[in-house]
């Protein structure tokens, strides 16, 4: 952790590198320089959501289009028709 000590070390060489006159005008654009980033941050999360939105859309029409019908459902073999000549009954072993 930073204690005072150490922010007063920070405050004292700020002074003496850019001056009295100087620091106002830094703390203003460096504030400044935050807003615009923390801006463009939210801009940015917008647009990625957007993409994520936009993609989620894209695979669900593509599952719902590569989704094969329903197969038909399988004759039981009471329902065939017989053969011509045929009895429709399975041949019994002899």
């Amino acid at each position: 952790m930073i204690g005072t000590t150490e922010i007063a070390l920070l405050v004292g060489a700020a002074v003496l590198l850019f001056g009295v006159d100087k620091l106002p005008k830094l703390a203003r654009s460096a504030g400044q320089a935050k807003k615009e980033f923390m801006v463009g941050q939210a801009e940015a999360d917008i647009a990625a959501e957007q993409a994520r939105e936009e993609a989620r859309k894209r695979a669900a029409a593509s599952t719902a289009a590569a989704t094969p019908a329903p197969a038909p459902a399988p004759v039981a073999a009471a329902e065939v028709a017989p053969a011509a000549g045929g009895t429709g009954e399975p041949p019994h072993a002899s």
